[in-house]
C-alpha cells in the first residue's frame, strides 16, 4: 500500500471517529424537544451495571470454584440480577409517580413489617439476621425498607411542607418512623444501613425547609447516639480500635481491611490488570459483594477507582438536577424523591469506598448498581427507573400531546 493511500486511510478513519462521537454526544445530549427522559442518567446506569458485571466476574472466579467447583457460579447468578435488574428498570419507568405516592404509607408498612418478620424468621449469616429465605432466593429485607421509607419521605414533604417549615410537630413525625425504623434494624443488627438511612432522611427534611437547629439538633443527637451505640456493644468497639490500628492484629480483626489494604496498595496508577488480582484469591473475604472497590483498586489501579467514583458522582449529580427541576415546576413529590436517590447513592457509595480504602470503619454496605447481591442490584434499578420516570414526567408537564394518527 502506497504512503499515500495509507494516508488517507488514517484521514479517514479520524473523520469517522470525529463524526462517532459528535454523534454520540449529540444522543446524550440533545434537544429538549426531541428527548422523553435523561439519557445521560441512563447511560451512567448501564455503565455501572456492566462494570459491576465485569468486576463481579473477575472478583469470584476463586472463591465460587473453592466453594462451589464451578468457577462461574456467582457470574452466572449476578447475570441474572443484571437482567432482572434491567427488567425492574424499564417497569418501574412505566409506573406513574402518583401511583407510587398514593400507596406510600402501605409501602412504608411492608416496608416495616419485612423488618419485623426477619427478626422472627430470618436467616442469619456471621451473627446477622438480615435475610429472608423463599426457595432459592435470599432476600435483604433492609433495601427494600430503605427505598419504601425514602418513597414515603418524600410524600410526607410533598404534603407537610409548610408544617414542617413553620411548626415543630412537622419535624417530629418523620424523626419518630426514623427512630422506630432503627430499633428494628438494629436489632438484626444493621448498624450500617441505619447510618445511611438517617443520614438521607435528615438531608431530605434539611432540602424540604427543616430549620437549622432542628437540623443541628439532630446531628448532635445522631452523633451522641453513635458514641453510645459503640460503646455499649463490644463487636462495635472492636471494629472501631481494628479500624484505627488494623495492624495491630493483622491475622485476627484487622485480617480483612488490612488485605484490603495490600490491594489498594499493588494497584498503583494503573493497576496489575484486569483478572491479575491476587487478593482475591482467597485473601481478602468479600472480595466481590462488600469489598469489590478492592479488586478494581488492585486490577486497574487509582485511575479505575477515580473512573468508578467519577461514574457514581455523575449520577448522583444528575438526580440533584432532576430533583432541583422538579421542584421549579412546583412537581414537589418527585423533586423530593430524587433528592432522596441521590443523597442515598452517593451516601452508600461513600461508605463502601471508605471502607474498602481504610478510610471508614468495616460496615457491610454494597456499591450500589456494581457489587454482587442481588437484592441491591434490583433495588437500585428501581431506584434509577424511578429517576428516569420523575424526570419524564417533568419532561412532559406542559407539552402538547400530539394524538395518534393526527398532526400537532
Amino acid at each position: 500500500m502506497s504512503a499515500a493511500r495509507e494516508q488517507q486511510l488514517q484521514l479517514n478513519m479520524t473523520e469517522r471517529g470525529k463524526h462517532l462521537g459528535v454523534a454520540l454526544w449529540a444522543w446524550l445530549r440533545p434537544a429538549a424537544s426531541q428527548c422523553l427522559y435523561d439519557r445521560t442518567l441512563f447511560t451512567l446506569a448501564i455503565t455501572l451495571l456492566v462494570f459491576g458485571f465485569v468486576m463481579v466476574t473477575s472478583a469470584s472466579l476463586p472463591t465460587a470454584d473453592k466453594l462451589t467447583g464451578q468457577p462461574f457460579y456467582f457470574a452466572i447468578r449476578h447475570t441474572i440480577y443484571v437482567c432482572a435488574g434491567l427488567v425492574v428498570l424499564l417497569v418501574s419507568l412505566a409506573v406513574p409517580t402518583q401511583l407510587w405516592q398514593k400507596h406510600s404509607g402501605k409501602l412504608l408498612l411492608i416496608g416495616l413489617a419485612l423488618l419485623l418478620v426477619v427478626l422472627v424468621v430470618g436467616h442469619s449469616v456471621n451473627g446477622a439476621q438480615r435475610w429472608i429465605k423463599v426457595g432459592p432466593i435470599t432476600i435483604q429485607v433492609a433495601e427494600l425498607a430503605k427505598l419504601f421509607f425514602y418513597i414515603y419521605m418524600a410524600s410526607y414533604l410533598d404534603r407537610r411542607e409548610v408544617e414542617l417549615r413553620e411548626a415543630t410537630k412537622g419535624f417530629i413525625k418523620p424523626m419518630a418512623l426514623l427512630f422506630l425504623a432503627s430499633v428494628l434494624l438494629l436489632m438484626q443488627p444493621d448498624f450500617g444501613t441505619v447510618a445511611v438511612l438517617s443520614a438521607t432522611t435528615i438531608a431530605m427534611l434539611f432540602l424540604a425547609g427543616a430549620k437549622l437547629w432542628q437540623f443541628f439538633s439532630v446531628f448532635i443527637t445522631c452523633v451522641l447516639a453513635l458514641i453510645l451505640l459503640i460503646v455499649i456493644e463490644p463487636y462495635r468497639m472492636q471494629r472501631l480500635l481494628t479500624f484505627l490500628e488494623p495492624e495491630k492484629d493483622p491475622f485476627g480483626a484487622g485480617y480483612q481491611l488490612m488485605q484490603s489494604l495490600i490491594a489498594f496498595g499493588q494497584g498503583h496508577l494503573s493497576g496489575v490488570g484486569l483478572g491479575n488480582s491476587i487478593q482475591k484469591l482467597q485473601y481478602l473475604p468479600e472480595a466481590h459483594t462488600d469489598f469489590i472497590m478492592s479488586v478494581v483498586a488492585e486490577e486497574l489501579g487509582f485511575l479505575g477507582v477515580m473512573a468508578v467514583i467519577a461514574l457514581v458522582l455523575m449520577m448522583v449529580v444528575r438526580a440533584l438536577i432532576i430533583g432541583r427541576r422538579c421542584l421549579m415546576v412546583q412537581k414537589r413529590y418527585g423533586g423530593y424523591l430524587a433528592y432522596g436517590i441521590g443523597v442515598w447513592f452517593s451516601i452508600q457509595a461513600f461508605v463502601n469506598i471508605g471502607v474498602a480504602s481504610g478510610a471508614l470503619p468495616t460496615k457491610g454496605l454494597t456499591l450500589p448498581l456494581v457489587s454482587y447481591g442481588g437484592t441491591s442490584l434490583l433495588v437500585s434499578s428501581l431506584a434509577v427507573g424511578l429517576l428516569l420516570r420523575i424526570d419524564h414526567e417533568r419532561r412532559m408537564t406542559g407539552r402538547k400531546v400530539t394524538p395518534r394518527g393526527g398532526a400537532e
